[in-house]
């Protein structure tokens, strides 16, 4: 695996020390004060309207959470978990948590019951903050087999007017317990905050769990802070900036935008009414920066990919003008060789009549700096935002380094890497190809694992589990999990995620699960996006009733082979997919196939369809399956059907 240097570290740019005794909470207060009632923190859009909410209103409601949360049994080091949805209340209770001298958990709002009752158990979380009755609910069936949890908080009352146990308490009485007790101790909010040091935990992150259970990891007040002033010091925000707040913050990367970053900037955070309208919001805001996983990204560009299929003739050959003309200027400007006047000429009559149109329609239009991470994201998804003028950037990190630790600069960008290490972070590559970090990021350790712990942290050194190497000009390339990386019959090494978000590109593929390490020939199986595929069918006169029949159809899989072969170009004989078939169901996180950041758990999958994969490498043309899948709503149904095993053609 070749690299030009077994070490890195980011000297070029300078980053001031955080303070030792600097904690979030204490931050929190200066810019609350700093501001006061003369600037807006943070709006929530609430019926149709944005509601803003001041630096002076942010800070009182933390106050008084934070003193009810005292007045309710709260101490040193307790746990408070937090659930919900992207919300003011939900932000204001975490950082209520830190104020009080507690640790925040949180949980993702799409968490199952078993899923909610291992972290409450196993962070011992004393107090649960839920948004209203489906989180109520799930606490309530749980708190039998959790003995530390006493508390029950939420913040909607609706539909919990008949609910009457002992634990439960609404956020407001909450608050009214605080103000009780800073009439008796008016400085004691202070006090808490003035206690606390850089170097106590503040927040405990749960890992996805793509082999195991999630790991809890510990993260110092010192930690997320001096990721986000390193960050800040590469790509500078101002406190006029905007940036909405959409995804789940119990995912690091939602944190580092909105905590490590947004509390030190100061910018305006907006929360989306709901999930479902989150992209229509962003477009609203217009925000100034942007971070998601790819999977966000993704679904913007299959949004506009599916508009295009239903654009009229004219619009579609604009649109094809455009994004010609866009990745050729793309192509130009990454080179560093300059950029020639008839790209730049071609560009700048595509941004005017297609590009600046469709960058407002995305919510990009004022973007200075978009960032993905938490998982690969391919080329071709790069290159079409960079098409548009979206300075898209790759970042590297991992929970264990409070979200980042590479990143690219916007000067510097190479579509197959991840960047260089932001300031103060040290990486190099282990004799084995695995990547290592080393910076004041770097977590405390795993909550109640001393083992794991001992496997990931050596001598100061994060051991990251990933694959990687440095090429000639410093960058990191990612190849993939170390455990993930294949080895194909010729010896060479291949990440399977590499060919699987080439075919995610294509608008009819929603995921894509490669296998073939060792094997004579790589295969694939292949999850159709239900909507898409089903409008292609029904603008052909398909007649089908369910995910099951459509995916099972010889047109679709004819279809699905068209994308296989498009994404088979230009890679060697042997990393080429030979085989595949067409899942009678989408991957799901509430069936353990995906993590909750969607990332495929391989090591459950093959478990699960290990008669498909022993079809795909056998003379069988398909697959008898006789299983049973669970809705959330807990009916189950059973599924018998043949799956189609297809050979492709080059």
């Amino acid at each position: 695996m070749p690299h030009a240097a077994d070490t890195v570290a980011a000297t070029a740019e300078q980053v001031p020390e955080i303070p030792a005794e600097l904690t979030i909470p204490k931050l929190f207060l200066q810019k609350a004060r700093h501001y006061g009632s003369g600037r807006v923190a943070m709006r929530e859009k609430e019926f149709g309207i944005w509601r803003p909410i001041t630096w002076q209103e942010y800070l009182d409601n933390v106050k008084y959470i934070a003193l009810g949360l005292i007045q309710l049994g709260l101490e040193d080091g307790d746990k408070v978990a937090m659930i919900g949805d992207n919300r003011p209340e939900g932000l204001m209770a975490e950082m209520a948590a830190l104020c009080a001298r507690g640790v925040g958990v949180w949980l993702f709002q799409d968490c199952l019951m078993d899923e909610v009752r291992y972290i409450i158990d196993h962070s011992d979380a004393k107090f649960l903050v839920g948004e209203g009755q489906e989180e109520v609910d799930k606490a309530l069936s749980i708190i039998g087999d959790c003995p530390k949890l006493k508390k029950i908080i939420y913040d909607d009352p609706k539909g919990l007017r008949h609910y009457k146990q002992d634990c439960l308490i609404s956020l407001k009485e909450v608050e009214a317990l605080g103000r009780e007790l800073e009439k008796q101790k008016p400085r004691l909010f202070e006090e808490l905050i003035q206690k606390g040091h850089g170097e106590e935990t503040a927040l405990l992150f749960y890992t996805s769990g793509t082999t195991a259970l999630p790991k809890g990891a510990l993260l110092s007040h010192h930690n997320m802070l001096s990721m986000g002033r390193s960050l800040m010091t590469i790509d500078p925000c101002q406190e006029s900036d905007d940036y909405v707040s959409y995804l789940p913050f119990a995912w690091i990367g939602e944190q580092m935008m909105s905590i490590s970053c947004g509390l030190q900037i100061g910018y305006t955070l907006n929360f989306p009414e709901d999930p479902a309208t989150a992209q229509e919001n962003i477009r609203e805001i217009g925000p100034h920066v942007m971070f998601a996983p790819p999977r966000m990204y993704e679904q913007m560009v299959r949004t506009v990919q599916v508009k295009y299929l239903d654009a009229t003739w004219l619009k579609r050959k604009f649109f094809e003008f455009a994004t010609w003309a866009g990745y050729r200027y793309a192509d130009a400007k990454f080179s560093k060789k300059g950029i020639p006047f008839q790209w730049r000429l071609l560009h700048a009559i595509a941004m005017a009549t297609v590009q600046k149109k469709l960058k407002d329609h995305l919510g990009m239009s004022r973007v200075r700096n978009a960032y993905t991470g938490g998982a690969a994201m391919g080329p071709d998804h790069f290159r079409f935002f960079h098409s548009l003028g979206v300075n898209l950037k790759q970042i590297y990190g991992q929970t264990e380094v409070a979200g980042i630790s590479v990143v690219h600069r916007s000067t510097d960008i190479k579509f197959d890497t991840v960047g260089h290490p932001i300031p103060g972070t040290e990486v190099k590559i282990g004799d084995d190809g695995e990547i290592l970090t080393r910076s004041p990021s770097v977590f405390k350790g795993y909550y109640k694992n001393p083992e794991a712990t001992a496997k990931t942290l050596k001598e100061g050194w994060l051991y990251s589990g990933d694959k990687g190497f440095i090429d000639d000009d410093g960058h990191l390339v990612v190849f993939d999990r170390t455990k993930d990386v294949f080895t194909l019959k010729d010896g060479r090494p291949f990440a399977p995620q590499y060919l699987e978000t080439r075919l995610k590109f294509s608008p009819y593929i929603k995921d894509a699960w490669v296998v073939g390490d060792r094997k004579e020939y790589l295969a694939a199986v292949m999850c159709i996006d239900y909507a898409v595929v089903g409008k292609w069918a029904d603008e052909r006169k398909l007649n089908y009733t369910n995910y099951q029949e459509l995916s099972q159809m010889p047109e679709i899989y004819d279809l699905v082979e068209k994308q296989i072969r498009q994404a088979n170009k230009d890679l060697p004989d042997v990393a080429r997919i030979r085989k595949f078939t067409n899942l009678y169901k989408e991957f799901d996180p509430d069936d353990e196939e995906l993590t909750r950041t969607r990332k495929l758990r391989r090591a459950f999958v093959e478990k699960r369809y290990k008669v498909i994969l022993e079809a795909l490498y056998s003379a069988a043309t398909s697959v008898h399956i006789d299983t049973t899948i669970k809705y959330e709503d807990g009916r189950e149904s059973r599924i018998v059907t043949d799956l189609k095993i297809v050979t492709t053609t080059t």
